[in-house]
């Protein structure tokens, strides 16, 4: 892997089979198939300074491991993804837990047996609970909407106070909605553990963290002589999308691109901006050891922000006397004005406008979007992974 800031004078794009717009998971995991299963030349144009994307981590001045665009946990139950990552990193044995700091006590989340125990009392969250076994059965995941469905008193007593103390609130500071505003049907979801297993992701079969970052995990990835990333490049300068075609420095571009930035952006945002939400990210380093017993406290009943984050409680690094601990308060996203895009808000206006983007591109059949950016959508690590997996999959298909 060769790595340039900026592009070379000269830079000649039919020297590459493939160009990858996006150093981000969608982009590296297509670059490294192309290079390594059908020898194909990869560029890879990335606007930021640094590979990685979103998971780019770094240690900062106190020497603390942080994640630069908030904590990413990974976690799948699909062995296909897990064996690909699995190659360019060994794996940590951490197991995320989050608490809710509901009124200034610290609950599990999802709520569980522990939970309603610390809300109801010890007697009256037991009795609560054994409601719920008996109802629906133990290590089950079921949604409020299903405890109000029961036409039961106390399981309807259970989902009130969930509803009001884990979800409503702040739901409220993540998408700046008034409770009015919040769709019924994502209210109804949030579920209630039946059980005493307090891990966030009690089903992944594969969980942990890169031992040595992301970063790194990156690095291995597009360690290949056959890939060439070019960082602080504005693909906009150098590419246009037709209905038809796409141009490269001024020349039609006949091999295959990946795209994985915002539609919209790439075409001036003519039609209008994609709306998302951001997050205004405040990093903190204090002269302790330790900030809070978990990787992930959300406060969903008080406070600006969402969340704060203590990234040794989860890379397990060992720092003494120091700790980074991070701040969210979600927001507003701005276009054009070096905010980053993190949700898309999937309202139906907004996704109307998306496909109208989409069906730009439709007919042009070497031009591919990938990615929660370039098909607006939300996509966990695991789930942007094996996308990429499949459209490597097809490109593959085609080179034969």
């Amino acid at each position: 892997m060769a790595i340039t800031h900026g592009l070379p004078a000269g830079f000649n794009s039919d020297a590459y089979d493939v160009m990858v717009v996006g150093a981000g998971y969608a982009g590296s995991v297509v670059a490294r198939r192309m290079a390594e299963t059908c020898n194909s030349k990869v560029a890879i144009i990335e606007r930021r300074g640094h590979i990685a994307g979103n998971a780019y981590d770094r240690i900062d001045e106190a020497g603390v491991l942080i994640h630069e665009y908030g904590p990413h946990i990974y976690h799948t139950v699909n062995d296909r993804v897990h064996e690909f990552l699995s190659r360019f990193t060994e794996w940590t044995g951490y197991q995320h837990k989050v608490r809710a700091n509901i009124h200034g006590q610290l609950m599990p989340v999802p709520f569980n047996h522990t939970s309603l125990k610390l809300a109801f009392g010890e007697e009256r969250g037991e009795k609560l609970y054994q409601k719920l076994v008996s109802t629906f059965g133990e290590n089950v995941k079921v949604p409020i909407m299903e405890l109000r469905e029961q036409n039961d008193s106390e399981l309807e007593e259970i989902a009130d106070y969930v509803y009001e103390n884990v979800f409503l609130h702040y739901t409220m500071k993540q998408w700046g909605k008034t409770p009015d505003q919040i769709d019924k049907s994502i209210t109804g979801r949030v579920p209630v553990f039946v059980g005493d297993d307090d891990r966030y992701f009690p089903t992944a079969t594969h969980q942990g963290m890169p031992a040595e970052g992301y970063t790194k995990l990156f690095e291995n990835m597009l360690d290949h002589d056959l890939i060439d990333v070019f960082l602080d490049v504005d693909v906009r300068d150098i590419m246009d999308v037709s209905e038809s075609s796409v141009v490269v420095c001024g020349k039609p571009y006949v091999g295959e691109v990946v795209y994985t930035g915002p539609l919209d952006e790439l075409f001036g945002l003519d039609l209008g901006a994609l709306p998302y939400r951001t997050l205004d990210m405040q990093f903190e380093t204090l002269d302790q050891d330790q900030f809070q017993p978990v990787g992930t406290v959300n406060y969903t009943v008080s406070e600006d922000f969402t969340r704060i984050t203590e990234f040794k409680n989860m890379t397990g690094q060992v720092v003494p006397g120091k700790t980074t601990i991070m701040r969210e308060y979600p927001q507003a996203y701005v276009p054009e004005s070096g905010q980053t895009p993190y949700y898309a808000i999937l309202e139906p206006e907004n996704q109307e406008l998306y496909c109208k983007y989409r069906d730009r591109v439709a007919g042009v059949l070497n031009f591919h979007p990938a990615g929660r950016l370039a098909e607006y959508r939300y996509y966990d690590m695991d789930g942007v992974v094996a996308s990429a997996l499949e459209l490597s999959d097809e490109l593959i298909a085609n080179q034969s």
